[in-house]
């Protein structure tokens, strides 16, 4: 039977993610947004609570949660600020990988301390001349001996500089294309690693990005994760667990933006009465309403079918395509509803439709989405 209510104790979870969104991160989320400053702090209060790593299984010292949980947590923290969501869930990420083909040592070696204290994980696959194109990496792992030898740049990449270590993808045979390409954790402080300046972004900005650099970088041959050749399969792998987090929290950027709307609609006034009643205004909340609704049922529906081992690749590109154009159209209508103080820095809309861009850019384009999307639909139709 199909049901749409949390259990109490997803309800609980989602009520402390909301209480501590709203006391410990919305009144420095403008700070953060102007300053660009990593939020040490918010992560560690939110670690001491257990709202970083969630999914870090319960034999490796985590809670164990399941994807359902993420993503109730995703929506709430976004709510408040994405930028500094995206800091404190980036890690997810990153361990993604390893959760699904990381040997039962890996997993005690790169996920346990995790657990133990506040410590940082980035995603390193992107490259400034490969991003949607798979076959554009450049990275290189070659073997030498029990050791391999990384060479190769890396760009975008979340949390690069608070990282402990780095989950990359390279070419160990280039031949091969992407049943060439390998996994490896890189610890942070290997020699040869380089981490560059932070980048100034347009939105998202809490959030730590930078390139990384890595010349003649020496790691072990038990840091390879999985078998040669199947490092891209692991780097897709993870996303059909993060994507459903992360179209969360785009519902939560939206979901902020239409709270915003409506409380503005109601308190300005325009030819006699409240905003809200006229039909232009009341439609385009309306409109806000029932997308915002139909982004969050998309992102349950992908994770529900995650935390039952189902396969969920198309739901969670679904998911992710929709809620992350939903979020950004809101805040665009947000701003509208708003007018010329939309457009104002010291009104709350104009952070969120700078924030809400990125939703259709990481993690794979709204346009990639739209790819696995037809893929799916198309070959399993008669």
């Amino acid at each position: 039977m199909i049901g749409f209510e949390l259990t109490e104790e997803q309800r609980m979870i989602r009520d402390l993610a909301r209480e501590f969104a709203q006391k410990d991160i919305a009144p420095k989320a403008t700070y953060h947004d102007q300053t660009g400053e990593f939020p040490r702090e918010i992560c560690e209060k939110a670690f001491d609570i257990g709202l970083l790593n969630p999914g870090i299984p319960e034999e490796y010292g985590g809670a164990g949660m399941s994807c359902i949980v993420e993503c109730l947590i995703s929506e709430e923290l976004s709510v408040a600020c994405s930028g500094i969501s995206t800091a404190m869930m980036v890690n997810t990420l990153a361990l993604a990988p390893i959760l699904a083909g990381g040997s039962e040592e890996q997993k005690k070696k790169w996920l346990a301390p995790m657990s133990e204290e506040l410590r940082f994980a980035a995603y390193a696959v992107t490259e400034p001349g490969a991003g949607s194109d798979v076959l554009g990496l450049t990275t290189t792992a070659v073997k030498k001996g029990n050791d391999y030898v990384i060479n190769g740049q890396k760009m975008w990449i979340s949390g690069a500089g608070v990282a402990d270590w780095f989950f990359l993808v390279g070419y160990t045979k280039k031949e091969a294309g992407i049943r060439g390409m390998s996994a490896f954790v890189v610890p942070a402080d290997a020699d040869g690693v380089e981490v560059g300046k932070k980048e100034d972004n347009m939105g998202q900005r809490a959030s730590d990005t930078r390139a990384i650099t890595f010349t003649d970088v020496v790691v072990p041959e038990a840091n390879r994760i999985g078998a040669e050749g199947r490092g891209w399969m692991l780097a897709m792998a993870a996303f059909d667990h993060t994507r459903p987090p992360v179209a969360a929290g785009a519902v939560g950027v939206g979901r902020a933006a239409m709270e915003h709307a409506i409380r503005y609609a109601k308190e300005r006034h325009a030819f006699g009465v409240a905003i809200h009643r006229h039909q232009a205004v009341a439609f385009m909340i309306a409109d806000m309403a029932k997308d915002m609704d139909a982004a969050r049922l998309l992102v349950w529906r992908a994770a529900d079918l995650y935390d039952r081992g189902k396969k969920n690749s198309y739901e969670a590109a679904c998911a992710k395509a929709f809620a992350a154009d939903t979020a950004m159209r809101v805040a665009v209508d947000a701003v509208q509803i708003f007018g010329g103080y939309g457009f104002n820095k010291e009104y709350p809309v104009e952070k969120l439709m700078r924030d809400a861009k990125i939703f259709q850019i990481y993690e794979g384009t709204s346009q990639i989405q739209r790819l696995i999307i037809s893929k799916s639909i198309i070959s399993r139709t008669k």
